[in-house]
C-alpha cells in the first residue's frame, strides 16, 4: 500500500501466499487520503493519536511516525499490526497496542475509528473513549458504504457530537464527528447478562453473560443450542478445550456436566474471552478447573495435552466468506489432543466440514443432524468412522 508517508509491505495474519485477500481496502485507503490532506486540509497529527478497529494493522503502520495507540479486539489483528511493522520495517516502539479490555487513553487528540461489524462493539468503545476526548480532538469515522448505517451515526451523535458523513469513494465512506462537551457522560451498557432457555442440557436456566461485540450477545443462537443437547457425556478428569469460545456457554456445560474436567476456554477475540470468563464463574465453583487464553487458535497449548475439544468454527471473516479459520481450528486441534483424544465439531450441514476431517484425523463420524447443522465427531490417531 502506498501512502504519501511511504510504501508499505502489508499482509494479513497467520501469512498464506495463497490467499489473495489484501491487509487493507478502500475505507482504510479513504482515511488516510483524508489524514494527508490530499481531498482537503492534511489533520494535524501531533497531538495523541488512538486508532480502534484497525483489522490488520494498515492504519497503525501507516501512521507510525505519529506514535499512535491502536485499540482492537482481535488477537489476530495485533500480531498482523506487529508483522506489518517489521515487514515495512518500521520501529514497533513507537506504536502502542491496547486490547478493548485496556483503559484507553487518558487525552485523545485524534480518534480514528474503523467502524466494526458489531454496532454493539462500537458503542461500547465510543462509551470508553468519549472520556478522553475533548472539544478539539479530530474524530474521523471511516467503513464500507454497506457498513455504515443510519445507526451507526447516531451512536456517534449521541455518546460524543454531532455527526456527518462524506460523499461516497469506491464503495467507501468517512464519518465526521465533532465532540459536544455538554453531552452527559454515562457508562457502558456492557456487559450484559441473561438467563438461557430449559432443555439445553447442563446450562438449562442458568446465566450467560455477554461482553459488546460476542457473537448472538442477545440469544442463545441455534447452532450453539443443537450443540449443547448433544455434548459428549464424559466422565473423570480430563482436559477440555473450548475452542473459539466465545461467551463461553458450551465450555461451561462441559464444566457442570463433569465435575472433575478442567476447561480451556480459547477465543481471539478478548471480549469474547471476557465473557466467556465471566459465564464461567457465575456458574461453576472454579478452585483452578479453568483457562483463559486470548490466541490463534489453540497455536500455544502444548502438543498431546488436551482430551477433548469443542468448537463451533465461523465462518465469515470481515464480510468474507472462508474456510480458512475453520482448517486452522482443527488443525491446531489435532496438534494439541493426545492419542484418542476427541474432535466435535457443529457446523451447518452445507460446509462440508466432515471433508476436511477425514483429511486431517483419517475418520469423521456423525454424531447429530437436523435439516441444518450437524455435529462431528473425529479422533486423533482413532479408527475411522462411520461419517
Amino acid at each position: 500500500m502506498t501512502t504519501s508517508w511511504g510504501a508499505f509491505d502489508l499482509t494479513r495474519f497467520p501469512e498464506d501466499p495463497r490467499d489473495r485477500l489484501r491487509a487493507w481496502d478502500a475505507a482504510d485507503e479513504y482515511l488516510l487520503r483524508h489524514l494527508q490532506g490530499i481531498d482537503a486540509e492534511p489533520v494535524d497529527l501531533s497531538g495523541s493519536v488512538v486508532v480502534v478497529g484497525d483489522r490488520w494493522g494498515a492504519l497503525v503502520t501507516s501512521l507510525a511516525d505519529h506514535r499512535p495507540t491502536q485499540i482492537t479486539d482481535s488477537f489476530l489483528t495485533r500480531q498482523a499490526t506487529r508483522a506489518n511493522l517489521a515487514r515495512s520495517g518500521v520501529d514497533p516502539g513507537g506504536v502502542r497496542l491496547l486490547s478493548t479490555r485496556d483503559t484507553p487513553p487518558d487525552r485523545i487528540d485524534v480518534l480514528l475509528i474503523r467502524v466494526p461489524k458489531s454496532l454493539a462493539l462500537l458503542e461500547d468503545q465510543l462509551h470508553r473513549l468519549a472520556p478522553g476526548v475533548h472539544p478539539d480532538t479530530v474524530v474521523v469515522g471511516t467503513g464500507m458504504v454497506t457498513e455504515i448505517h443510519t445507526s451507526t451515526l447516531k451512536l456517534f451523535e449521541q455518546i460524543l457530537g454531532p455527526t456527518r458523513t462524506s460523499l461516497a469513494a469506491k464503495k467507501a465512506r468517512l464519518i465526521f464527528c465533532t465532540p459536544d462537551p455538554g453531552l452527559a457522560r454515562v457508562g457502558s451498557p456492557w456487559p450484559r447478562s441473561h438467563a438461557l432457555p430449559s432443555g439445553i442440557g447442563a446450562m438449562s436456566g442458568r446465566t450467560v453473560t455477554n461482553h459488546a461485540g460476542v457473537f448472538c450477545a442477545e440469544r442463545l443462537d441455534i447452532g450453539t443450542r443443537f450443540f449443547l443437547q448433544h455434548l459428549p457425556q464424559h466422565r473423570g478428569p480430563e482436559r477440555i478445550a473450548d475452542l473459539g469460545c466465545g461467551n463461553g456457554v458450551v465450555g461451561t456445560a462441559a464444566a457442570l456436566a463433569n465435575p472433575e474436567a478442567r476447561v480451556l476456554f480459547a477465543d481471539e477475540s478478548y471480549q469474547a474471552v471476557a465473557s466467556a470468563e465471566a459465564t464461567f464463574r457465575a456458574n461453576v465453583e472454579s478452585d483452578g478447573r479453568a483457562e483463559f487464553l486470548v490466541g490463534d487458535g489453540l497455536a500455544g497449548v502444548p502438543a498431546g495435552t488436551v482430551d477433548l475439544v469443542l468448537n463451533n468454527p465461523p465462518f465469515h471473516t470481515h464480510q468474507a466468506t472462508t474456510d480458512a479459520t475453520a482448517w486452522r481450528m482443527f488443525t491446531g486441534s489435532r496438534d494439541a489432543l493426545r492419542p484418542g483424544g476427541e474432535l466435535w465439531v457443529v457446523g451447518n450441514r452445507h460446509l462440508g466440514y466432515h471433508i476436511k476431517l477425514r483429511r486431517l484425523f483419517g475418520n469423521c463420524e456423525i454424531v447429530a443432524s437436523n435439516p441444518k447443522f450437524v455435529i462431528l465427531r473425529s479422533v486423533r490417531n482413532g479408527p475411522r468412522g462411520r461419517g
